[in-house]
């Protein structure tokens, strides 16, 4: 039986046509005993001849983040590497891509970071992002747990990258990356050997079992994919828990609230919609709005534009066409 594909869609990418065309952007499936907690790695590889900012309008998801810096053929020890792990971003997330580099991320099932890091409530890291080892302390410079994951990968690749930026953190007074961890992710050439380091990574933390994660990704799953599901009250029904027990699972393994999660799903929803557009016409905003809950169209525009930057109109023309 084959592997089951990542999902495809491009839900929350502002302009995907745009970024599509500059960047190599490709999502790959985790080990099995990884899937039940991870949504997907998604990989990029880039060179581009001028800047480019890409927009992220986030999931409620926690992501690691592996990424370094400098020509994609130059020896790793001149490249500037770096790993973090990235909480759930509560606003537009812009990242300014320069000259060449390569990022390798792990996106998280909302709900399905706990289980790997489970000494602190996920919302610990809401709006943040901190270095990897502040998280996975075995993962710092010296400690030889990042050279084993890349070992039991089998990638061989120099354990060199990421020099630069283990100086930065060292600086900074945070804890650093051990180089070897970030070479083994970041310097193979194929995508199988980086995923391999990523598994091998993840299965040397976990999971640990834990029912409340598991029931934190089921309800996180049901928002998504039961448009019905408006208000936090009805979320409240459906669990069979009360308002305050739902509201404390969420801090603590989700890292947003409910209802910050059923208007991100919305926010998602509307920009899907508005990318698909005939920029002659448009949706109807008035009908979407009453089908995503939105009190009226004059709600839905003011949380679009709140979100993205400008009205779901000025959008819906300005998008760049597949």
């Amino acid at each position: 039986m084959s592997d089951p594909a990542p999902r495809k869609d491009t839900r929350g990418i502002v302009d995907p046509a745009e970024l599509l065309s500059r960047v190599r952007f490709r999502r790959h499936t985790p080990a099995p005993e990884l899937r039940p907690y991870l949504e997907h790695y998604w990989l990029i590889d880039w060179e581009l001849p001028e800047p480019y900012a890409s927009h992220v309008v986030p999931h409620p998801s926690m992501n690691i983040v592996f990424q370094r810096y400098g020509a994609l053929g130059a020896p790793a020890a001149d490249a500037r590497a770096s790993a973090e792990v990235s909480g759930i971003g509560l606003g537009l997330f812009t990242q300014k891509l320069t000259e060449a580099g390569r990022v390798c991320g792990i996106q998280f099932r909302p709900g399905g970071f706990r289980p790997f890091a489970p000494a602190w409530p996920v919302s610990a890291w809401t709006g943040r992002r901190v270095p990897l080892a502040e998280v996975f302390p075995d993962a710092g410079t010296g400690t030889g747990a990042g050279t084993g994951a890349g070992a039991g990968a089998g990638t061989g690749a120099d354990a060199g990258a990421g020099a630069g930026a283990d100086a930065d953190a060292a600086e900074a007074g945070h804890p650093a990356t051990d180089p070897g961890l970030l070479s083994a992710v970041l310097s193979p050439d194929t995508d199988h050997a980086r995923v391999a380091a990523l598994d091998a990574f993840l299965l040397a933390h976990g999971p640990a079992p834990d029912p409340d994660a598991d029931r934190a990704m089921e309800l996180v799953d049901l928002v998504r994919g039961d448009r019905t599901i408006r208000k936090v009250a009805q979320l409240v029904a459906a669990s069979g828990l009360s308002a305050r027990s739902l509201q404390r699972l969420f801090a603590r393994h989700v890292g947003v609230g409910p209802k910050w999660v059923i208007l991100r799903y919305r926010i998602h929803e509307a920009l899907e919609r508005a990318e698909a557009a005939d920029p002659a016409g448009g949706p109807d905003w008035a009908a979407l709005a009453v089908e995503l809950g939105y009190s009226d169209q004059a709600h839905l525009v003011r949380e679009f534009t709140a979100t993205i930057g400008v009205p779901p109109t000025a959008y819906a023309r300005g998008v760049s066409v597949p």
